[in-house]
């Protein structure tokens, strides 16, 4: 019998927080409840969760800064934001942190099931399917997309998120050509709604800057078409 996946709920509505917890054991969810940011971060460095599904707005600790602490701890775990804000900034200032989806309250319950399940396939999928080149030397640049680490020169590596090292992996398989927006958006983020696409912005900009110190490399910006990664 397939181990139960583990989830987290962080939600300071204890009723709204019952129904949810209760809802997904219901689907063969293991779930346990957070009642703040505090209570979710204690919980979740005593076990571990295999995705985490957290309120924006709770007392002592915001969904926001819940969301810093598990991804300095843990890269890969996915996260799921629940607000009842709509605000554009509030979305995108989630996708920065690293958040795999979004819901906005109220919403449908069988929604965020969708969402839980296309998640954990996901995630399996990319674990069997990375088909990355390992080593890529290019410019002055040396590049393991296995550990994720981007060297210059003789400089010590730095240590790329998993989306900026994805992203710099397909633009490296693409160099000196074209890199779809929609290809980018739906290999790496398995999306391509408007709000993704803002984050995905974001994170080309985070190259750019990883690989300013060789004037050679430039990454275009096509409009409308997607990015274009060149070395002169």
């Amino acid at each position: 019998m397939a181990k139960k996946k583990k989830i987290l709920i962080v939600e300071d509505d204890p009723n709204f927080g019952s129904i949810l917890k209760d809802y997904l054991r219901l689907h063969s969810y293991d779930v346990s409840l957070a009642k703040n940011g505090l209570e979710g971060l204690e919980k979740f460095k005593k076990t571990s969760y295999d995705l985490c599904i957290l309120d924006v707005m709770m007392p002592f600790k915001d969904g926001f800064s819940l969301a810093t602490d598990i991804r300095s701890a843990n890269e890969e775990i996915p996260l799921i934001f629940l607000t009842a804000k709509s605000l554009k900034e509030d979305v995108v200032k989630g996708f920065k942190i690293g958040a795999d989806d979004y819901l906005i309250k109220p919403f449908d319950s069988e929604i965020l099931l969708f969402k839980i399940k296309s998640l954990f396939k996901r995630k399996l999928s990319s674990k069997k399917n990375n088909i990355d080149k390992l080593e890529y030397e290019f410019a002055s640049y040396k590049y393991n997309s296995k550990f994720r680490e981007l060297s210059y020169k003789d400089d010590k590596p730095i240590k790329l998120s998993p989306k900026e090292g994805k992203l710099l992996s397909l633009l490296l398989n693409n160099i000196n050509d074209l890199t779809s927006r929609e290809e980018a958006l739906i290999k790496i983020w398995n999306d391509d709604n408007y709000f993704t696409s803002r984050s995905m912005d974001v994170y080309v900009t985070k190259i750019r800057k990883y690989l300013s110190k060789d004037s050679s490399i430039k990454i275009e910006n096509i409009h409308g078409k997607g990015f274009k990664f060149s070395i002169d």
